[in-house]
């Protein structure tokens, strides 16, 4: 048992380097994100200097800024527009799993490894990182976007969809019997049934748990509540084998109205204190030994991995009416791999399927996870310079003003989750390319806050 003076000190300087590191991020107007996670591989096993003593904290602060991550990003949409964005977006939800999962089943099998292998293989390229997209989408202030409610949709169907993964290879790892295997199932499917039900049903009574709307606000009392809350359905969803980020995720939709907005502003300092805690455990959890051995075929699984999410974002932006730049915004935004990998990881480790898994899938998810924020971030400018070198041969852009009569839709209507709404006589079709025009991408145009989408 490690003193109290240990875990202090040790938390203490691991916040402040983190401090700096991400002052330093800002400074050269970069995601702190990657800069954590090579934090994590210096604290950890392995590493330049590791940590004894505050581990064992920084593990449960890590699940509570997962927890805070998808709550807050809950906040910013209401129940019914999850629900339209579901059934818009369940294509590119299947679409993107099979995509994904495609490229680690075939290196399991050419790599000489068993079925079990190539099962578990398969669902740590499939899913992205809810908690690391989170954090990026709102360092880079996109929440507001047309296209991200695209990426959104796409994210709770791969969590909804390990709800059924995990229950099925945690029965298939440890032997259990089929019977046994779908009770699991069965159990899993109710609560992901239920909570939804709730959220989508009763959201003014889930709203009331929190704070009365028709009272004065108490900061205080809301983040309390709004945290204790969240963390209590985390934690019956996690019980039940249905993912703790999708319980806070709809916690965080449930909630409405003044109420949402009281509670994204008290959780923000808290949300990133906890995040960048996560993110440094994510990096605790890699051995810098083992990397080496595995860096070829987990850089390999990154080029194939980069290029399916690409194309599955991209796609899925394009049904729903994007323009160019939000299509490829969506599709770097969805390249991050994380929590939900190492999860999946853990379990083939702890029942020793494949010896040299955990190694690869530790490899591939940290490049993964230093890709995605990177990306997401230099996805604009490569894409804007890409599209003037592709009209650079046919001469500068007519000196004639393009037509613009048909009406913007509202900041997330292309995906389907809010009615369109005119912004003014300035303006494109949704289904428009606006690099193609001359103009500016509609998602970079003023968003309005949620409240305002609300009435």
């Amino acid at each position: 048992m490690h003193d109290l003076a240990s875990i202090m000190m040790e938390l203490g300087a691991v916040l402040f380097l983190l401090g700096l590191v991400g002052h330093g991020a800002a400074r050269f107007g970069v995601s702190p994100i990657p800069f954590y996670l090579l934090c994590g591989l210096a604290f950890g096993h392995g590493g330049l200097i590791p940590l004894g003593a505050s581990e064992e904290f920084i593990a449960i602060g890590a699940e509570i800024g997962v927890v805070l991550l998808l709550l807050t990003l809950g906040l910013e949409y209401t129940a019914g527009e999850l629900l339209v964005g579901l059934r818009r977006n369940a294509p590119a939800g299947g679409l993107d799993l099979a995509l994904n999962a495609a490229p680690g089943v075939a290196a399991a099998f050419l790599l000489g490894w068993d079925w079990r292998a190539a099962v578990v293989l398969g669902g740590v390229t499939a899913i992205s990182s809810s908690g690391i997209i989170a954090k990026v989408l709102g360092d880079l202030g996109r929440l507001g976007n047309r296209e991200t409610p695209v990426v959104l949709s796409v994210l709770v169907l791969e969590d909804l969809a390990m709800a059924v993964y995990l229950p099925v290879l945690t029965a298939l790892l440890a032997g259990t019997t089929f019977a046994g295997a779908a009770q699991s199932l069965a159990i899993a499917l109710g609560a992901m049934v239920g909570v939804l039900y709730l959220a989508l049903r009763h959201s003014a009574r889930v709203t009331r748990l929190v704070y009365n709307p028709t009272s004065d606000r108490n900061d205080e009392i809301i983040l309390l509540r709004a945290l204790g809350l969240a963390l209590l359905v985390s934690g019956v969803a996690q019980q039940v084998q249905v993912s703790a980020a999708v319980g806070a995720f709809l916690v965080g939709i449930a909630l409405s109205g003044p109420v949402a907005e009281g509670a994204r502003e008290v959780l923000t300092p808290l949300r990133d204190l906890f995040a960048a805690v996560f993110f440094v455990f994510f990096g605790l959890q890699s051995d810098p030994a083992q990397i080496p051995s595995a860096l070829l075929p987990a850089l390999g699984l990154a080029a194939a991995g980069v290029a399916t999410k690409m194309f599955t974002g991209w796609w899925a932006a394009r049904r729903s009416g994007i323009a160019t730049m939000g299509r490829f915004r969506a599709g770097a935004a969805l390249i991050a791999r994380g929590e939900f990998s190492i999860v999946i990881a853990g379990l083939a480790v702890a029942s020793d399927v494949e010896p040299r898994l955990g190694p690869l899938a530790a490899s591939y998810v940290l490049l993964m996870a230093i890709i995605g924020p990177v990306a997401a971030r230099v996805v604009e400018p490569l894409t804007r310079a890409a599209l003037r070198r592709r009209r650079s041969p046919h001469g500068a852009t007519s000196s004639a003003p393009a037509t613009r009569s048909a009406p913007v839709t509202g900041p997330v209507a292309g995906a389907g989750l809010v009615p369109p709404e005119p912004r003014g006589p300035l303006s494109v079709e949704a289904d428009a390319d606006p690099a193609a025009a001359g103009l500016d991408d509609p998602a970079d145009l003023p968003q309005r806050p949620r409240d305002t989408v609300r009435d």
